[in-house]
């Protein structure tokens, strides 16, 4: 597992924080910044004040520059003062002209204000055609940042709160929605639904909730697919037992009005029929619910077919089987157990279906690292749309395909169950001009 939902996480919590909180503190420091100049309206005040202040002071206006800055402090409730400054040579070359102008009592007015300071700083507006500056203690109206408290509390705990439970909600969004699919899906099935599925409901998602539904699905497939064959194989076998209990009543009923013997030896031949469906019904329902422990044999397929094909021989004289394999097949770490009854009964099942006085063909090739058996009859074969389903228990075609043997459709399907133990595939196919042809590939190791 690639662990996608993990560096998902890292990514959008680790990364993605970081990112946010960089930019988060670039739009601090940008709007602190932006809120640290004076108002370009108080700005106008200020240079009004200090134009009047200079207006005074040059043509001479003493006491009018005193009333004007009383008044301004009165009504501002501030200091304010004009004030000039000269140059004290102390030592060294005399400083230039040019420089006085270098030197400040307060901050321009076009400089930030420090939103943090607890008291108001000074501000100097120089005049411009005099060596003095009109001096004013910067007024509580004028000052800047007057919601810097509340835009940063904003900026540095609401929106980072609010965005956190977005992201949040998002994540587990992301996280509970194929939880509550598979808990939908988990309590469906549980009410009897075995074709519910979650792996097409969660969209292109690649992650370990995908694999979980993926495994799922195939959890519910197997389990839905298990359930339905035992009850078609209760319902099928049911059936199967109607008629010979059937001849059995029958049999019992007639045993005193007839020959005695005749009906013993038909009841006898009933009951075996039974014994073998119960039998064949249980090996079919232990290899389908169970894993078999199989043990690994190395096993002679010409050893093998050599002994199935005389049996066969003996068992149907009226009827011709030709053997033609190499010298030797040797498969590896196989099942001579699994292998012998598969095999003996598709043959058994060929010369079932062939007529008296026609042969069955089985071949044995290599192909790559497969052993390749063909088992061919000369019946009547099978419609092309059966030819999936003659692997199902009691799956019969017609008519043509019955007979008064003992053959209750599990031989094919008990063959294959063993063949699938041992990881070898059967399929059927129809030859011309008619026949049925089986094949088995069996891997040889």
């Amino acid at each position: 597992m690639n662990r996608i939902i993990l560096w998902k996480l890292c990514l959008i919590i680790a990364t993605g924080l970081v990112a946010f909180f960089y930019m988060l503190q670039a739009l601090t420091v940008q709007t602190e910044e932006q809120m640290s100049f004076i108002a370009d309206n108080h700005q106008l005040e200020l240079q009004a004040w200090a134009s009047e202040a200079e207006h005074l002071l040059i043509s001479g206006q003493q006491l009018k520059l005193e009333g004007l800055l009383t008044s301004i402090q009165q009504q501002e409730n501030t200091w304010v003062s004009v004030a000039g400054f000269k140059i004290l040579h102390i030592a060294g070359e005399v400083p230039e002209k040019n420089i006085v102008g270098r030197y400040h009592f307060g901050r321009s007015v076009d400089w930030k204000i420090h939103l943090y300071f607890e008291s108001n700083p000074i501000m100097e507006l120089p005049f411009t055609k005099t060596e003095a500056s009109f001096l004013i203690k910067l007024p509580d109206r004028m000052r800047p940042g007057n919601y810097w408290g509340t835009t940063r509390l904003l900026l540095q705990i609401l929106i980072p709160m609010m965005i956190l439970i977005a992201l949040s909600i998002l994540l587990y969004r992301h996280i509970i929605t194929p939880l509550q699919r598979l808990d939908k899906a988990t309590l469906a099935f549980s009410e009897g639904n075995f074709n519910v599925r979650v792996k097409k409901h969660l969209g292109n998602r690649n992650d370990e909730f995908s694999h979980l539904a993926e495994t799922f699905d195939q959890m519910a497939c197997q389990i839905g697919e298990l359930i339905s064959n035992q009850r078609n194989l209760i319902s099928d076998l049911s059936h199967e037992l109607r008629t010979p209990l059937t001849r059995l009543d029958i049999a019992v009923n007639c045993f005193e009005e007839q020959d005695s013997q005749y009906h013993i030896a038909r009841i006898a031949r009933e009951s075996q029929h039974i014994r073998k469906l119960v039998e064949d019904t249980l090996t079919l329902a232990w290899l389908d619910n169970e894993k078999p422990i199989i043990k690994q044999e190395d096993v002679d397929l010409v050893d093998l077919l050599d002994v199935l094909v005389e049996d066969a021989r003996f068992e149907y004289p009226d009827r011709g089987i030709t053997l033609d394999c190499p010298n030797n097949a040797i498969i590896r770490n196989s099942s001579h157990k699994a292998l012998a009854p598969a095999i003996e009964n598709i043959i058994r099942n060929a010369l079932r279906y062939t007529p008296i006085g026609q042969s069955v063909q089985v071949v044995l090739s290599q192909c790559d690292s497969q052993y390749i058996i063909n088992i061919i009859d000369q019946g009547p074969g099978i419609p092309e749309q059966y030819l999936n389903c003659v692997f199902q228990p009691f799956f019969r075609v017609d008519n043509s395909r019955i007979t008064e043997s003992d053959n209750f459709g599990l031989g094919l399907a008990l063959a294959k169950r063993h063949l699938n133990s041992v990881r070898a595939n059967i399929c059927a196919n129809n030859q011309e001009p008619g026949g049925l042809a089986v094949t088995i590939v069996i891997p040889m190791s």
